[in-house]
């Protein structure tokens, strides 16, 4: 359960994660460890699995473009650049 609470725009905003026991206790070693709070350990752990996401979203998106792809009407770098 995920809820969202703060204002809209480009303000900071919290949002109330609710973990099992085992999660919030391998971030909580995390934080002790890296000596900072849990939740910036959440909000890093949160920003990395996007990034993980978002390069998957795009590894689908060119391996499609890449079935269509044809080399014979393909620009080179020098006809792409040309001043």
């Amino acid at each position: 359960m995920i809820h969202l609470v703060g204002v809209i725009g480009m303000a900071v905003q919290r949002l109330l994660v609710v973990l099992e026991p085992p999660i919030k206790n391998l971030i909580k070693e995390i934080a002790h460890r890296d000596k900072v709070s849990m939740s910036c350990v959440g909000r890093n752990l949160i920003k990395e699995a996007l990034e993980i996401l978002e390069d998957k979203y795009w590894d689908r998106a060119a391996s499609e473009r890449e079935k269509d792809f044809n080399w014979q009407k393909a620009l080179t770098h020098k006809q792409v650049w040309k001043k």
